[in-house]
C-alpha cells in the first residue's frame, strides 16, 4: 500500500464522520499493544469517542533500531528522513550529557565508540510526533493542509499541501520535514491507515521489548490509559503548553 492510499485524508475523515451520522458502522478497532480491541463494533462508530495517544517506556527500550526499519518499510519514507528515530543518552563521570542518533538508529548503535570520559549510565529516547492537542503546526499552516482529526491524530492532506515549510520550522520537537519528491509536509501519522484496521502501529508491531504502546485515551479499560494511571510519566517540553500525546516512562532527566 502506498503511502498516499494508506493515510486518510481530511475529505476521507469528514466522509467517515457523515457514515457515521447515519448509523453506518465505521471499520475501525482500536490497537492496544500487539493485539486489537475486542469490544462490540456498536462502540467504533463515531471516531469522535477515540482520543488516540502513545506511549514511549525508555526503560524496555534497547536502542535496537527495529521500530525506525518498520517505519520506513510501512510508509515508504525516503531516504535521509525518519517519521520515528531513536536517540542515545549517556552521562559521563561528570554528569555531562553526550547524545547520538546515527543515521537515525536506522542500524542500530555502533559498540565501538571512544569517549573522554568514562560513561556511568544511559539510556535510549524514540522519538515521533506527539500528535499534540494544542499543536502548533496546525496553527500555522495557511492552507489548513495540516490539521487534526476527529480522533486525535495530526495528519497531512498532501493535495492541498503547498510545501512553505511553516509547520516543519513551527513543530518543536523537530518531527517534520518536507519529502522530496513531492515536496510536502511529512511526519509520523500513528499508521493511521493500520489502527483502523484493528492493526498497531508498525513501530510498534515491530518492537521486540513492547518498549511502545498505542491506543485510546477515551477508554479506561484501554492498556494505555491502564499504564498512565500505573506508572510515573512525563512529556517532553511541557513548558511550551502544547499538550502532546506521546507519553516518557522513565524519563527522569530533561530530553530536549
Amino acid at each position: 500500500m502506498s503511502e498516499s492510499e494508506g493515510t486518510l485524508s481530511r475529505r476521507e475523515c469528514v466522509r467517515l464522520a457523515l457514515y457515521n451520522a447515519a448509523g453506518v458502522c465505521v471499520g475501525a478497532m482500536v490497537a492496544l499493544g500487539n493485539e486489537p480491541d475486542n469490544r462490540p463494533t456498536d462502540d467504533l462508530r463515531d471516531l469522535g469517542r477515540f482520543d488516540w495517544g502513545f506511549i514511549v517506556d525508555t526503560t524496555r527500550c534497547i536502542g535496537c533500531g527495529s521500530c525506525v526499519r518498520a517505519c520506513k518499510l510501512e510508509n515508504h519514507v525516503p531516504d535521509a528522513f525518519f517519521r520515528t528515530w531513536v536517540e542515545r543518552y549517556e552521562i559521563d563521570e561528570d554528569e555531562g550529557v553526550h547524545v547520538d542518533s546515527p543515521n537515525g538508529a536506522l542500524e542500530s548503535f555502533p559498540a565501538d565508540r571512544v569517549r573522554d570520559k568514562r560513561i556511568v549510565s544511559g539510556f535510549f529516547v524514540p522519538k515521533l510526533c506527539n500528535h499534540c492537542r494544542n499543536s502548533s503546526c496546525t496553527q500555522v499552516c495557511p492552507v489548513g493542509a495540516t490539521y487534526r482529526s476527529p480522533d486525535g491524530v495530526v495528519l497531512v492532506d498532501k493535495k492541498h499541501c503547498i510545501g512553505c515549510g511553516y509547520c516543519v520550522q513551527a513543530c518543536p520537537y523537530g518531527c517534520r520535514f518536507l519529502a522530496h519528491p513531492p515536496g510536502t509536509a511529512d511526519k509520523c501519522t500513528l499508521c493511521y491507515h493500520r489502527i483502523h484496521r484493528g492493526l498497531p502501529t508498525a513501530c510498534v508491531a515491530a518492537c521486540p521489548r513492547e518498549a511502545r504502546l498505542c491506543g485510546d485515551l477515551k477508554d479506561p479499560n484501554s492498556r494505555i490509559r491502564k499504564a498512565l494511571h500505573e506508572r510515573r510519566y512525563n512529556i517532553l517540553k511541557p513548558e511550551l503548553a502544547t499538550n502532546p500525546k506521546c507519553f516518557y516512562i522513565g524519563l527522569d532527566m530533561e530530553v530536549k
